[in-house]
């Protein structure tokens, strides 16, 4: 099942300055993906934080990926730019994804990170997310996730039905759900997957409140 994962820059400092910078870090996932057995859907690498949309296919798969990709480019950044330290804040945020209800859901929220940063007015363009990929099949390393492919028969047609995903803007409600959910590392999911989930494995799945967060007084 997909995964959302999240990893921020350390002190929130950014973490990509220039564009070979993001070009080495995809290069790194594209080449770790494979040899771990981790499909990526989707992806919005910004200046102090990464979203990847994945599904691992072993248990350790997703957890090795970070690791490998995150040390890598951690030690050719600090080389690059002559600096020590960790580059990232502790260890990656990651939530399970209830598949057919939230997959292309997460897809959205994920490509619309730039537009909500108000850095983009629209996310085609914004050159380091998976939208070219996915809206129009530019890719040659991504993996559509299965919710994907039944939005059409044929390429062509599953790409004109995601853009026109982005014809509204995402509820608010859900904004909170999927920022939540990897806040606290837990399932973007509804009530009935949960159980599910508890009643299977025998873990406590923590569940997010519905509605929008509580305001905060000053």
């Amino acid at each position: 099942m997909p995964y959302h994962v999240v990893q921020r820059g350390n002190n929130r400092e950014p973490c990509f300055v220039e564009p070979e910078n993001f070009q080495f870090y995809l290069q790194l996932w594209e080449e770790v993906s494979k040899r771990y057995g981790v499909d990526v859907h989707a992806f919005c690498l910004m200046t102090n934080h990464i979203h990847f949309l994945v599904t691992p296919h072993e248990q350790d798969a997703l957890s090795n990926t970070m690791k490998v990709v995150g040390s890598r480019y951690a030690q050719h950044f600090n080389s690059q730019y002559r600096r020590t330290g960790t580059l990232w804040e502790g260890r990656h945020r990651s939530s399970l994804v209830q598949s057919e209800s939230y997959t292309l859901l997460c897809y959205r929220y994920i490509e619309l990170n730039p537009v909500r940063a108000s850095m983009v007015a629209h996310p085609g363009e914004y050159q380091w997310s998976s939208y070219q990929a996915n809206a129009w099949g530019e890719s040659h390393w991504l993996k559509p996730h299965e919710e994907y492919r039944k939005l059409g028969p044929h390429a062509a047609e599953r790409q004109h039905a995601y853009r026109e995903l982005f014809r509204n803007s995402l509820d608010s409600d859900d904004i909170h759900k999927i920022q939540q959910g990897t806040q606290y590392n837990h399932p973007v999911a509804d009530d009935r997957f949960c159980r599910m989930i508890e009643e299977k494995y025998g873990i406590k799945v923590g569940k997010i409140r519905r509605g929008r967060p509580p305001k905060r007084r000053i």
